[in-house]
């Protein structure tokens, strides 16, 4: 009798879980979510596993996930094999006209296939992409600026459009689009994109309601690494405050966000990827997690 009464209350546990689902399966319907795949997630076959799951049950409730992965741990053990150092400036890995072959081979090769193939064990929904192939993401060359003097990091490229039609064609055969963080310049030279501004640029494109990053933290947070700091939403003004002195691993990410938000899509999600199922958590739970990016507290 008392394993009977355990699995009812481990059944009525789930029901309640699927009824607090219910009001934001309505409002999200037929929305566009963009995701940006990476940090631990990524190096975790278990994460990664559950991350496919939330991806395809996301699909299977009507809304359209869109999935922009990089491979920043990846990439730097292959650079690591190859011989060649890995160095950063303003978040930003420096890549070489060597490196960027082998930055391309890591990311359409093997993240994306591995990545296509665990979605597909689920349902076979996921269509792996390029930014490359058919000038996807069409870029121009990147220089950053570092103490008021301009820094030349090579092979990296700032997105300069979108080609949006071979993404909707995807979403439009009722399929998911895994996206591959490269592009190329109107010589077709291939150029290293960082992940989250190559997301961002899709999701401003495409019009999306939702953009979500998974990280390896908690959130944005007052005073990192203090996790009883974090800020649960913010909008986009107090994020520009905060902006200069965030460090050089979350800075890219919350500037995609900014950037995504001023551009209309509706919410951006800063997420702990460590989290089992962060993403389903994010959508259809009232608790939600990480930090919510929204335009303005006024209009909350």
């Amino acid at each position: 009798m008392k394993t009977n009464n355990i699995r009812q209350e481990d059944a009525l546990k789930k029901a309640a879980v699927l009824a607090e689902a219910l009001p934001w399966l309505l409002r999200f319907q037929e929305t566009i979510v963009v995701i940006k795949f990476g940090g631990h997630a990524m190096t975790s076959p278990e994460l990664t596993k559950q991350f496919a799951q939330d991806v395809v049950f996301l699909k299977l409730a009507g809304l359209k996930p869109i999935v922009v992965h990089g491979g920043g741990p990846q990439i730097t053990k292959a650079l690591d094999k190859a011989g060649i150092k890995s160095e950063f400036k303003s978040g930003f890995r420096v890549t070489t006209k060597e490196s960027v072959l082998i930055v391309r081979e890591v990311l359409v090769n093997e993240i994306q296939n591995d990545l296509v193939q665990m979605i597909n064990s689920n349902s076979k929904l996921a269509v792996g992409m390029s930014g490359d192939s058919k000038s996807l993401i069409q870029v121009e060359k990147m220089i950053i600026q570092e103490k008021g003097e301009s820094v030349d990091i090579g092979f990296v490229g700032n997105v300069k459009k979108i080609d949006v039609k071979q993404i909707i064609d995807v979403i439009d055969s009722g399929q998911i689009p895994v996206i591959s963080t490269v592009g190329v310049d109107n010589d077709q030279n291939i150029y290293n994109v960082n992940a989250d501004i190559a997301a961002s640029a899709i999701a401003k494109s495409i019009k999306a309601h939702k953009f979500v990053v998974l990280t390896d933290v908690a959130g944005l947070m007052e005073n990192y690494p203090d996790e009883t700091t974090l800020i649960p939403t913010i909008d986009i003004d107090q994020l520009k405050r905060l902006i200069p002195n965030l460090d050089e691993g979350m800075k890219p990410k919350m500037m995609a966000c900014l950037e995504a938000v001023e551009s209309g899509v509706t919410r951006a999600h800063v997420i702990d990827g460590r989290l089992p199922h962060a993403v389903l958590v994010e959508v259809f739970t009232n608790a939600g997690t990480g930090t919510m990016i929204i335009e303005s507290m006024d209009k909350e």
